[in-house]
């Protein structure tokens, strides 16, 4: 096969009409069937036209093969009132150019048949064309095409005033006529019937796709599910990423005041993380007034004492996380309240509508001989998260879950999988509480993203213990802390007012796997000062590179006809962005340094 027609940047647009394409470059084979879609208004005919040589690009090249012969309809067209149908279809008196005065080669015979394929059989050869209707008019002209040879028909919307017949009887003929075919048409049946391939005509470029209209469309609809599936959940990962990072508690380090002011921009209209609001009428809605009541409730793990009197409350929309150094007796909690174990002493009252889901760190028992949809299906087929109802499918694909990895066996599963798979199938049960017991362990980054996004709608009761702070701070609303003293306090300082407890003179230390108290590295009371300044100093220097960088995107905005100009103004650019990224990539290891003292 070879190309009989190439465009090769191709630009074309009207004044009132604006830009319809823009550096578009294809290419056109001697046998290709080509059905063009796209709205109307995007520049379909005046593709054609420009593939036929009826009209110039205003910039790019269009070239033909030496000798093509094009025949091509346009959607207007003009004949003459005193012609007839002979001389239209026969003779000269209506030609596309790039035909030529082409002799006649069939007779009145091969005429009538198409003539009859087409819905005129009632005309007869020396009818005068002046008093027929457009549609009438468009028929004889598409007729003059076919009755001759061509390298390549252009059709522009062929089977308007056609019925279903014409149009079933054009496609056949189509279909067994050589050369090449391109086009344009509503007729859905019709592209499926006689195109092999679809070029769409879309944000002024053309896009290319194998089959006709059905295999278009799937094609399309897949593209764009992928597409608007992936930008959305980054988008809303992101934007809720943005809202946390500056409406969560306070910063761990100094934050540069630009980098302040641009997550205010980008977060003046997203509303907070969660509805607190809804979704606490929500979950007394589910679970009503009562969820566990602890009475002067005495907890031992082993000899070793946890709670000693501890009255406690948890009610209906509660987040709350639990914090304790390993060994303080977090699980041993979490365990009572799953009713796994009871009180060594005192009372704990569970709310009658209570279905709890305990996430051990222990990875349960599986069903290894199922696949892994088969075991979320084993639980449940359907499954309603707070105001979202998904399939067993799209819950394992919420958690990474590709639609080849759900048909793998169980028992194939890595330990971050299981674990994946054992939180699905907790969250298949439909609980109203969740007990998590370091969810965290064996999940990646864009797991835990994603079941932080889960969690901020589920309306219900949540108990985690972690030591993750991120996750700490993104998903609770409240905190407690297990010193070791037999209490469990509350924090309203969050996680800050741990830290502060814990390294607050006199305080139990956090013991290490070794028994030995940990620490960490720090800086000298000299160093610690030094990093300030530095940090203040990179921050002034990032603001300067940050208008360096504006003022020269103002300046492509103004040289954009000077080429010249263009290529060392983005030479400029680039080296600023580099010299930005290193200064920012510095102020972020040093603060962290200072952040750890």
């Amino acid at each position: 096969m070879a190309n009989i027609i190439n465009l090769d940047r191709v630009s074309k647009g009207y004044g009132a009409a604006g830009q319809l394409l823009t550096d578009v470059s294809l290419g056109l084979d001697d046998d290709a069937r080509i059905g063009i879609v796209g709205l109307n208004g995007a520049g379909k005919s005046t593709l054609l036209r420009m593939l036929a040589k009826t009209e110039e690009p205003d910039s790019g090249r269009v070239t033909h093969r030496r000798d093509l012969r094009v025949a091509s309809l346009p959607q207007t067209l003009t004949l003459a009132g005193e012609a007839t149908v002979r001389d239209v279809v026969l003779g000269t008196a209506w030609l596309p150019q790039s035909m030529g005065a082409e002799h006649e080669w069939a007779g009145d015979a091969g005429v009538r048949t198409i003539l009859d394929g087409l819905g005129m059989g009632y005309l007869g050869l020396d009818t005068p064309v002046g008093p027929m209707s457009g549609g009438e008019r468009r028929r004889v002209a598409l007729a003059a095409l076919l009755v001759r040879q061509s390298d390549l028909l252009i059709l522009d919307e062929p089977t308007n005033h056609l019925d279903v017949a014409g149009v079933d009887w054009l496609a056949k003929h189509l279909l067994t006529r050589r050369g090449a075919l391109l086009v344009v048409t509503h007729d859905r049946w019709f592209l499926d019937a006689v195109c092999t391939m679809t070029w769409e005509v879309v944000d002024q470029q053309v896009h290319t796709y194998e089959g006709g209209y059905a295999a278009w469309v799937l094609a399309r609809a897949e593209r764009q599910r992928v597409a608007a599936a992936v930008e959305a959940r980054r988008q809303n990962l992101l934007r809720k990423e943005i809202a946390w990072l500056r409406r969560g508690p306070p910063a761990r380090t100094s934050k540069p005041k630009f980098r302040i002011d641009a997550a205010n921009e980008l977060i003046a209209d997203v509303p907070p993380v969660r509805d607190t609001v809804s979704l606490q009428r929500l979950a007394t809605t589910r679970l009503g007034k009562q969820v566990y009541d602890l009475e002067q409730v005495q907890l031992n793990a082993g000899p070793k004492s946890i709670f000693q009197d501890l009255t406690w409350q948890v009610g209906p929309g509660d987040r709350i996380a639990v914090l304790g150094a390993n060994g303080a007796g977090k699980t041993t909690l979490l365990r009572l309240l799953a009713g796994v174990t009871k009180p060594d002493g005192g009372r704990l009252v569970t709310g009658s509508t209570v279905r709890p889901a305990f996430l051990s760190q222990e990875l349960k028992e599986l069903p290894g001989q199922l696949r892994l949809l088969e075991a979320v299906e084993e639980v449940a087929k359907r499954v309603k998260l707070g105001d979202r109802e998904l399939s067993a499918g799209q819950l394992a694909e919420v958690f990474g879950f590709t639609d080849k990895r759900i048909w793998t066996p169980v028992s194939d599963l890595s330990g971050g999988e299981r674990r994946r798979l054992q939180l699905l199938r907790l969250l298949a049960t439909e609980p109203n509480v969740l007990l998590l017991d370091e969810p965290t362990n064996d999940l990646d980054t864009d797991t835990l993203a994603a079941l932080e996004d889960l969690l901020d709608s589920w309306p219900g009761t949540m108990v985690v213990a972690s030591h993750d702070r991120y996750l700490v701070e993104r998903v609770t609303d409240t905190v407690y802390g297990m010193f070791g003293d037999g209490r469990l306090v509350h924090l309203p300082g969050g996680i800050d007012e741990y830290l502060a407890r814990v390294s607050a003179p006199g305080a139990v230390p956090t013991v290490a796997k070794t028994g030995a108290p940990s620490t960490a590295p720090g800086l000298s009371a000299g160093e610690l000062r030094q990093a300030k300044k530095d940090l203040a100093r990179l921050e002034r220097q990032m603001e300067k590179l940050s208008d360096r960088e504006a003022k020269i995107n103002e300046s492509l905005a103004e040289h954009g006809s000077n080429y010249d100009k263009l290529i060392e103004l983005e030479a400029q650019l680039k080296a600023v962005q580099q010299e930005k990224a290193e200064a920012e990539e510095a102020w972020l290891e040093l603060a962290e340094q200072v952040s750890e003292n």
